[in-house]
């Protein structure tokens, strides 16, 4: 692409870290080849002073390579109502389909408008004329509208990282028809599965009375957006090369020595309600009461990482399953073997090559997920004449991709530890045949493909033009 990228998203990360993680890496690629910018909130919350109110945000500037690093800072007021107020306690719960647990305090949604259009008046003067812009995730749905209000005439491209619920779902936000208007202010919208895609055109249909004028165009609001499935993959070479590398090798060896005598399932995890922890605990206590010979033979190992812990939600399921944990040790541990061994620490992205490698089983069990990239980690680790086997939910995004993996009903839990037993009995014949299909798939649509494919598509979009070709899956 001949014009200059630029990427808006919460936050921002320096892509020539490795342990910004395949995705800051695959956007600095395309960064870099075009002088590119990339433009969010920088982490910083600026309180008040003593009776006072914060001012705006201040920007900052930092040049990483051929890319231009620009954040903004938010008042403790605008970070409360915009991030942990609207983004995280309407838009996560609802798209995560927790209607339960969403908070609809009138106030954060005008926090949440006022920061998308801060964001939109700090970006306007960095653009140029010809710049193509790619807006990511849930915390930023209206910031193409924000531009827009002010004469911004770029292309502009939205992803959307997290599930799109279904339409009952999603009208059950306040100004939920707010939210899809804003949408249409895009010229590409990108969903991570087909089942996204679809919630997203039949709310169009059923809301916002969109005309579905072809090759996945919408019309409404005298708009005309495209809409398509845009699966995120990983760096596979990348995180192969991780696997290689001293941090990975030492982990694979400490792990096989340490844990010799028994079979290791493994599962990584944020420690999120979407996660499924608890209905993965209890499937695996099911595996262990109704499979005697997994008994002083497997050792699951759950990596929680810490997330948003100041919300009750959050504080609650990690009571539980440190419960669970507690007492699937106590009723089946002995003296030299711990059914669980579970940490609620993050653990650094260089030595979990060598942790999937080193295990038969991972368990990735979310309720609901966009995608889940730790699926797509799993596989790139395994050793193709000795791979382990991944078992997924159907609720993941990556389900719809990964059908060689076991698939199961994270509620159903005698379902589930049956096939957890599967996979750590499954005959090494099929375990590389499973393997090599979902290597295949990773491959084809690795992140290079995703970043690509869509940027392909938004450089041929544009809102008011008709019969633009459109990527099919």
């Amino acid at each position: 692409m001949s014009s200059r990228l630029v990427v808006v998203s919460n936050r921002v990360a320096d892509p020539r870290k490795t342990a910004a993680g395949g995705l800051a890496v695959a956007l600095g690629d395309v960064l870099n080849k075009t002088g590119g910018l990339w433009f969010g909130w920088s982490g910083k919350v600026i309180e008040a002073e003593q009776g006072g109110v914060a001012g705006e945000g201040e920007v900052h500037t930092h040049q990483a390579g051929a890319v231009k690093l620009v954040t903004v800072d938010l008042s403790r007021e605008d970070h409360d109502a915009y991030y942990a107020g609207y983004s995280n306690g309407v838009l996560w719960p609802v798209f995560h389909y927790r209607l339960d647990l969403a908070d609809f305090d009138t106030g954060y949604i005008a926090g949440y408008r006022r920061v998308n259009q801060l964001f939109a008046r700090k970006l306007l003067p960095l653009l140029q004329p010809d710049d193509i812009i790619w807006v990511h995730d849930y915390h930023l749905i209206p910031l193409a509208a924000e531009l827009r209000a002010l004469g911004c005439a770029n292309r502009i491209g939205f992803f959307l990282h997290i599930p799109l619920p279904p339409p009952l779902i999603l009208a059950a936000i306040p100004g939920h028809d707010w939210l899809i208007r804003a949408l249409f202010s895009f010229d590409l919208l990108g969903f991570q599965s087909k089942a996204d895609l679809g919630h997203f055109t039949a709310y169009a249909q059923a809301e916002a009375h969109a005309q579905n004028v072809g090759e996945g165009r919408w019309r409404a609001f005298n708009r005309t957006v495209h809409a398509g499935a845009f699966p995120i993959g990983i760096d596979v070479d990348e995180f192969q090369g991780l696997a290689q590398a001293k941090e990975g090798l030492d982990m694979y060896v400490r792990m096989k020595e340490e844990y010799s005598r028994r079979k290791l399932l493994v599962g990584v995890d944020r420690l999120d309600y979407s996660k499924g922890l608890p209905q993965r605990m209890r499937a695996f206590r099911e595996l262990l009461a109704s499979y005697p010979d997994t008994r002083d033979s497997a050792t699951l190992i759950q990596i929680a990482s810490p997330s948003r812990e100041d919300v009750s939600a959050y504080s609650d399921i990690l009571h539980e399953l440190e419960s669970l944990c507690g007492s699937i040790n106590g009723n089946f541990g002995e003296l030299d073997w711990m059914p669980v061994r579970y940490m609620h620490r993050t653990v650094a992205r260089a030595r979990l090559p060598g942790l999937y490698r080193a295990s038969r089983v991972a368990l990735v069990t979310p309720l609901r997920d966009g995608m889940n990239l730790v699926a797509k980690e799993f596989i790139a680790a395994q050793d193709p004449e000795d791979p382990g086997v991944l078992v997924l939910s159907r609720f993941a995004g990556a389900a719809e991709q990964l059908r060689d993996a076991l698939l199961v009903n994270p509620y159903d839990t005698a379902g589930t530890a049956a096939a957890i037993h599967m996979a750590l009995m499954m005959p090494l014949e099929e375990r590389r045949e499973r393997h090599q299909g979902l290597m295949n798939s990773i491959r084809r649509y690795d992140v290079h493909w995703w970043c690509d494919s869509f940027l392909e598509v938004l450089g041929e979009a544009s809102a008011e033009e008709s019969g633009t070709p459109w990527l099919r899956l």
